[in-house]
């Protein structure tokens, strides 16, 4: 089993709020201030995208990809944070 990031542990520890897009794990810097030029500036906004592609890992991976140039394994962090996060609190 593959283990997570701290900031992935800390994000899916609470609720969602008004973090940034950057608190999601995979969502560093660069990726978020093209996240944040498209839009996506709240953690909350990127969530809306991942429930509109219906939380299809395919989908929205694909969909990082194209935004904001996400390469594999941070769209899979990303992914995985969000997934997780909705399991707990949706």
């Amino acid at each position: 089993m593959s283990t997570t990031s701290q900031k992935h542990q800390d994000f899916v520890s609470e609720p969602m709020g008004e973090k940034e897009v950057t608190a999601i794990a995979g969502i560093g810097a660069v990726l978020g201030e093209r996240l944040s030029d498209k839009g996506f500036d709240k953690a909350y906004v990127l969530l809306g995208q991942f429930l509109l592609l219906k939380k299809d890992e395919e989908m929205f991976k694909e969909w990082l990809k194209d935004t904001c140039n996400a390469n594999a394994h941070q769209s899979n962090n990303c992914y995985t944070c969000l997934k997780e996060w909705c399991n707990s609190y949706l």
